[in-house]
């Protein structure tokens, strides 16, 4: 391979790239590896660093494809200057970027078509306006398209669930749990090599609840079996559970139960 070269955009950058020989082309987005593989629609936010090499024996690198880079300050005073950080795929995991069917990639081709058509006509007081909702279609039709791919990726999603569970088990039976605290979402979605965005986005979406939400419930579920099978007190709970303050533990435990640590211990007696 050769030396990967790195850049950076001051745009936001939403591109269609074909490959042919995408075996000899590594893309590194952060710290990891890019699936550069045929019909892949990737999503690369302002100033996120980008790294690529190419292997030496390719004499020339077939590929094909568009890039749309739409500058932040072009989106000032409009709608979706406020909405389109809430978009989770600025952030998402690169190895999990967006594969198209046919009919969707004629879907996304078309509004692509629709903004290239409208800049390249005279410029009026709605091409700004006219080309911000082609945006806006875009994205939403990523997002759903987004969803679409943790549905039919079940395998793939099942085996991330069980990583988590077993890391969440193994995280809250460690016995430096005092000293380590409460597990941060960050810190769980990085120990499975996902951004805490794309991780909270699939659990909603497979299971209905977001990564914190998974977080407590183990946590809750660890503390049931503290309360009803040792003699120690609630307090020394929260503080085995990396809780600093007992009030916390408590106000998590009734919202998760509708009971407080003392009445389900009384409910065993």
């Amino acid at each position: 391979m050769t030396e990967p070269a790195s850049w950076c955009y001051d745009f936001y950058c939403i591109g269609l790239k074909r490959v042919v020989n995408s075996n000899e082309v590594k893309l590194k987005y952060g710290q990891q590896m890019y699936d550069h593989n045929e019909g892949i629609l990737s999503f690369v936010s302002p100033s996120q660093i980008l790294s690529l090499a190419i292997d030496k024996n390719v004499v020339q690198l077939k590929q094909s494809g568009w890039m749309l880079l739409i500058h932040p300050d072009f989106l000032w005073n409009t709608s979706l200057a406020k909405t389109i950080k809430r978009y989770d795929f600025w952030d998402y995991s690169v190895n999990e970027a967006l594969f198209l069917s046919e009919k969707e990639e004629a879907t996304i081709n078309n509004i692509i078509q629709n903004i290239q058509q409208e800049y390249q006509s005279n410029i009026d007081k709605f091409s700004k306006q006219i080309i911000i909702s082609q945006i806006e279609s875009l994205l939403n039709y990523a997002e759903r398209f987004y969803n679409r791919q943790f549905i039919t990726r079940e395998k793939a999603n099942h085996q991330i669930l069980d990583r988590l569970e077993k890391l969440l088990s193994d995280y809250f039976n460690s016995d430096d749990l005092i000293k380590r605290g409460l597990p941060t979402v960050g810190h769980i979605a990085g120990q499975l090599h996902l951004s805490p965005q794309y991780l909270s986005g699939l659990l909603r979406t497979v299971t209905g609840q977001n990564t914190q939400q998974h977080i407590h419930d183990k946590l809750i579920e660890k503390a049931k079996e503290k309360l009803s099978t040792t003699n120690l007190s609630v307090s020394e709970i929260a503080y085995d559970l990396g809780f600093g303050h007992l009030q916390s533990f408590s106000k998590l435990f009734k919202t998760k139960t509708s009971l407080s640590p003392v009445e389900f211990r009384q409910s065993f007696n």
